[in-house]
């Protein structure tokens, strides 16, 4: 069957997509040209927002209903959505074929065997499964220069508000060996970048060993993430590495140390922040203070002047007061963020906040949110603008998304920049580029 996977959430969901276009690929299915193309439909969903279920049963919903005009074809969900609503979820979509949850995505192939054959709905959603399998036995780079590589599933920290340790289970790290190998593997396909996976990234290494005892870091690392990005840095063909999502936590002096000295190694961190109050850091059982996170933002500063930073906010949360939404504005004119993805709050069913009165107006939330968003572009401009004139390394991505007479890529800062090519530049190559203007996430620059 020709196939499509249609994915929302973070990079982990991106990451779980690869690895099911491997397994279908595997199995002798092949990929759609697009929409119109396919036989199998496949929703990948996210559950840490409301917003995000409810664009995934949208599209589910839409293509349930596709169905009419190609009676062959089939319409599936698999993910976060299907691991907390489980059977449920047939009930919100009639007419889907199957739902696969988080535990479960190696069962995929054998699922679509199972639909065919009985013509009737499939469910496998259950708690364990072979889910390691299908993330770390078939390894796939996505089209173009980068991809994603899970060193850590699961979560530990149990965030009042976040739904993730109910869908993702706890913390389970990979063995270095088996990311390296990964990665090599992934280098010799084409892969110039990689972005290195957890949904607490830093937590690597810390519940199971990921390193046999008698390894010796040559640079003498001893943190077992910070031996991760030294090996990796080392695999040849691989020109850049991120590592995401990052806590305050974790930003260790042997980390700042690393980010400086191993070359391919970018100095960018997404280091969520969600408030600045402490107030309501501890309501969010976040595991910092404000001033934990300024320490964390300054210790790698201190070893990388350009760092940058970008991070998450949430807006509204239970009992929020003005004096603690501007405490988060506050610490974010301090910080000064290179990009700020804000939420207004949403309660999410199994939470312990979930529980609580959602005590903040709708109306409220969406102002706040707008006020920290015209923060944040003005952040963004006054951070770009010392940019101008400035000569940045990019890695080439290809053509830009929004005009196809310029191609664009990345800075190690994980900025964008926008470019008219040249005929000996390719996607995947490095080149020096000169930023002539700048908006609040966009550059523009000229190849030199």
């Amino acid at each position: 069957m020709k196939f499509l996977i249609k994915t929302y959430g973070c990079q982990m969901n991106e990451r779980d997509a690869e690895a099911a276009a491997a397994l279908l690929l595997a199995h002798g299915h092949e990929r759609a040209a697009g929409e119109a193309d396919a036989d199998l439909i496949i929703v990948n969903t996210c559950s840490v927002r409301d917003k995000a279920e409810n664009k995934a049963l949208g599209k589910l919903h839409l293509m349930a209903s596709s169905k009419r005009e190609r009676p062959g074809r089939l319409v599936g969900v698999m993910g976060c959505m299907v691991q907390r609503m489980k059977e449920t979820v047939f009930q919100k979509v009639p007419g889907l074929d199957f739902a696969v949850g988080t535990h479960q995505l190696a069962s995929l192939p054998q699922v679509l065997d199972r639909v065919r054959q009985t013509h009737a709905p499939v469910l496998e959603a259950g708690e364990s499964g072979p889910e390691r399998d299908a993330l770390t036995g078939h390894v796939v780079a996505a089209p173009g220069v980068s991809s994603f590589v899970n060193i850590l599933l699961g979560c530990n920290r149990r965030c009042a508000y976040c739904v993730v340790p109910l869908v993702r289970g706890s913390e389970w790290s990979r063995p270095a060996a088996e990311i390296v190998d990964e990665v090599k593997q992934l280098a010799a396909s084409g892969i110039r970048e990689v972005t290195l996976l957890g949904q607490s990234v830093m937590a690597y290494g810390q519940l199971q060993p990921v390193w046999p005892d008698h390894y010796v870091s040559p640079r003498g690392f001893r943190e077992p993430l910070t031996r991760l990005l030294e090996a990796v840095n080392d695999v040849e063909g691989i020109r850049r590495i991120r590592f995401t999502s990052g806590h305050p936590s974790g930003c260790t002096a042997e980390l700042a140390r690393a980010m400086a000295d191993l070359p391919a190694v970018c100095e960018h961190l997404h280091l969520p922040l969600q408030s600045g109050s402490d107030r309501i850091l501890g309501l969010m059982k976040r595991g910092y203070t404000a001033d934990d996170y300024r320490r964390a933002a300054a210790r790698l500063r201190a070893a990388m002047p350009d760092m940058a930073f970008t991070t998450d906010i949430i807006v509204g949360f239970p009992t929020e007061t003005e004096e603690d939404f501007e405490k988060t504005r506050q610490l974010m004119e301090e910080i000064q963020f290179d990009n700020s993805f804000i939420f207004k709050y949403s309660p999410r069913p199994g939470t312990p906040a979930a529980a609580w009165t959602d005590d903040v107006s709708a109306d409220e939330k969406a102002r706040r949110n707008q006020v920290l968003l015209v923060d944040q572009d003005r952040h963004g401009m006054a951070r770009n603008s010392r940019q101008i004139g400035r000569d940045v390394d990019v890695l080439v991505e290809g053509v830009s998304l929004r005009s196809q007479s310029r191609w664009a890529g990345r800075t190690r800062a994980n900025m964008t920049i926008v470019f008219q090519p040249k005929t000996d530049v390719n996607p995947g190559a490095l080149v020096r580029i000169r930023v002539t203007r700048v908006m609040p996430q966009t550059l523009y620059g000229d190849v030199l």
